[in-house]
Formats: structure tokens, C-alpha cells, sequence
């Protein structure tokens, strides 16, 4: 497995993930799924401004992608930012999330991040896992924030507060 920078050719991949995760699970709280437009926007996006989009590549398939984007729109947040880890099914239980955030964690911390934030549903214990095996902490619980399958959604939140020389009047 190699976990390197996405690029445009990933997008399909990226996009048949995003979308399964949207159809079948609570990990994206979208209710529709989105289009190849929209994920290459999302992904240049984040490019422009400075932010990982990682994938997970084991011989030539995109097995999971990884991100991280601004926690809130406020300056005072520019620290602070909110992470995302998605594995392909087929992927499942093989490492692909370790390595991913592994690698999504080293970026943060070379780019000058000070908080990670993680907004999981509340039921996906092994999302909840993961985070608290890299140090993630639940910081919070929100109930019925959230709602999708006809039901209502809680939400945690988990923090990892990454040790390092960041400057707060920077």
C-alpha cells in the first residue's frame, strides 16, 4: 500500500467511495449523491488552499482517501482544523485507515496544525476506535443533530491536540 497526494485521476475512485459512504452508511450526512464535478471541485479546493487530499493506492486501486479542511470559517479557527477518513468496502479491516490517517496526522503536524477535529456519528464505533487509537480524545456529544435514514443522528466529537511549536499570534 502507498498513501500519496490524490490527483486528478483519482477522482472516479474518490467519487465511487464518497458516494457508496453517502448510499449506504452515516459517515457523510448527505442524503444525495454528489457528481464527478463536484469532487474534482472539492479536491482542487483543497489544494488551493493548502489542505491534503491523500489516497490509499494498493496495486493501482484506490482503496480509501483521506482529508482535512477548515474546522469553522472564523480566522480565529486557522489552527484547527476537521479530518476525514473514507475506505472503499472491498478495503475494509486491512489498514487502509490506519495508514491513512498516519500519513493525514505527519501532514497536520508539518503543516502547522494544532487541533484536529473528528465529528463522527455516534454509532460508528469503529471510526470512534480508530481516532482514539491515534490519541483522539471525545471532547463532546451532540444528540439528534443530525438526521438520515429516517432517523435522528448524535453526534461526537473527538480532538487530537498535536504537540509542536505553533505559533498562536502567527
Amino acid at each position: 500500500m502507498i498513501v500519496r497526494d490524490a490527483e486528478p485521476a483519482d477522482m472516479p475512485a474518490i467519487l465511487a467511495i464518497h458516494n457508496s459512504a453517502i448510499a449506504e452508511s452515516t459517515a457523510i450526512w448527505d442524503t444525495a449523491p454528489t457528481d464527478l464535478d463536484e469532487r474534482i471541485s472539492w479536491w482542487a479546493h483543497r489544494r488551493q488552499a493548502g489542505f491534503p487530499v491523500l489516497v490509499a493506492d494498493i496495486d493501482g486501486a484506490i482503496a480509501g482517501y483521506a482529508s482535512y479542511g477548515p474546522w469553522r470559517p472564523k480566522s480565529g479557527y486557522r489552527f484547527t482544523v476537521e479530518n476525514s477518513v473514507y475506505v472503499a468496502d472491498a478495503y475494509h479491516r486491512r489498514g487502509v485507515a490506519t495508514a491513512l490517517m498516519t500519513a493525514l496526522i505527519e501532514r497536520a503536524a508539518q503543516g502547522g496544525v494544532h487541533v484536529i477535529v473528528a465529528g463522527i456519528e455516534s454509532a460508528n464505533h469503529s471510526s470512534i476506535a480508530l481516532h482514539n487509537n491515534f490519541g483522539f480524545r471525545v471532547v463532546g456529544e451532540l444528540p439528534q443533530v443530525g438526521a438520515k435514514f429516517d432517523r435522528w443522528l448524535d453526534l461526537t466529537l473527538m480532538q487530537l491536540t498535536l504537540p509542536g511549536p505553533v505559533d498562536p499570534a502567527a
